[in-house]
């Protein structure tokens, strides 16, 4: 089969044995092994990235030549998450004052129909309802971390999170980091004017993958300094809880103020921990990555805040030459958080 298929390519691309050689079923290179994704992409008729950004990325870089042989094949289907679990079973509060006003069409298609609900943003008895709901949420969620970590979190803080499988280019440890600079500003400045907040982790790394754990590890030490020191007591806890799974999953996502989705642009192949955390009413703090870009024109660029570099720049900075030690000189308040 392999042989046929070159051979049919090299009527098509005599003068580029390069790309004959990408193309190429087997790779041939060391030991012969049959690469998968190729074999995938000749004998699928549809080839679909899962967000609109990586269906680009497909196109351009990662599948570029499979892409000029076989353009009608390449459309994109961004992943999606059912309402039935994610608000009408985990947030049924939310549920009900939803369909109070609106009807329950969006049940079985939110798209079209929670639009509706924009002509309540500014009805001040929806807001003190809406508000009355999230904190119901934000209490049962406290009162499931003190029971399974023995830390008690107040409800009223806001409450930051950031659930997800534990990687590299997820960047944890990012969050974390900051989590440190929150304290290094209050030590530093004990009067310091600053929103009360809640930073909770979860998730669950590879078993073999030594860096992600090394990361909770680091999360874990992170809280026990923090949740110990009566300098910050009342501004700033940090929690991280045991066992991300589904059901427990279902307690996580209504109770969020905020939705950490700051994965390196160009690495998080959709990402659906965002759209459960917008859908309970969530705001987002991001990068144009994934279905971010997507959740980002649906809800308006004044309802996310955007942050990091893009796909483009996360690639011209790499191809230019990644320099952290200039970040650590040019960056007193870095270097300092990460001496701490």
């Amino acid at each position: 089969i392999n042989r046929r298929f070159l051979d049919d390519l090299t009527l098509k691309y005599q003068a580029d044995n390069g790309r004959i050689a990408r193309l190429s079923l087997i790779d041939e290179t060391g030991e012969r092994y049959v690469r998968m994704a190729n074999l995938a992409c000749v004998g699928s008729h549809a080839i679909n990235g899962v967000a609109a950004l990586h269906t680009e990325l497909l196109k351009r870089d990662v599948l570029r030549d499979f892409f000029e042989l076989f353009p009608v094949k390449f459309l994109n289907v961004t992943n999606g998450v059912t309402p039935r679990r994610w608000v009408l079973l985990s947030n049924p509060g939310l549920s009900q004052l939803i369909t109070s006003k609106i009807g329950d069409g969006w049940i079985r298609d939110m798209e079209a129909h929670l639009k509706k609900l924009e002509k309540f943003a500014n009805d001040k008895e929806f807001r003190t309802h809406w508000r009355q709901i999230k904190q119901e949420n934000k209490a049962r969620l406290a009162s499931i971390i003190e029971q399974r970590t023995g830390i008690s979190v107040n409800p009223d803080s806001m409450f930051d999170i950031q659930v997800k499988r534990f990687h590299e280019y997820k960047r944890q440890h990012l969050n974390a980091l900051h989590a440190i600079t929150l304290y290094d500003r209050i030590k530093r400045n004990p009067n310091l004017d600053i929103v009360p907040r809640t930073v909770i982790f979860a998730g669950k790394s590879a078993p073999g993958y030594f860096m992600a754990k090394l990361i909770i590890k680091l999360i874990n030490s992170v809280a026990e300094v923090v949740n110990n020191d009566p300098d910050v007591a009342g501004r700033l806890k940090i929690v991280f809880l045991p066992d991300f799974n589904v059901k427990n999953a279902q307690a996580i996502y209504p109770a969020a103020d905020l939705s950490e989705q700051i994965s390196t642009a160009g690495k998080e192949a959709s990402g659906t921990g965002n759209m459960k955390f917008s859908m309970n009413g969530a705001l987002t703090i991001g990068t144009l990555d994934g279905a971010n870009v997507e959740i980002r024109e649906a809800v308006g660029e004044e309802n996310f805040f955007l942050f990091g570099l893009t796909a483009d720049e996360v690639r011209k900075v790499k191809s230019q030459g990644y320099h952290p030690r200039q970040y650590l000189e040019d960056i007193s308040e870095l270097r300092s958080v990460l001496d701490l």
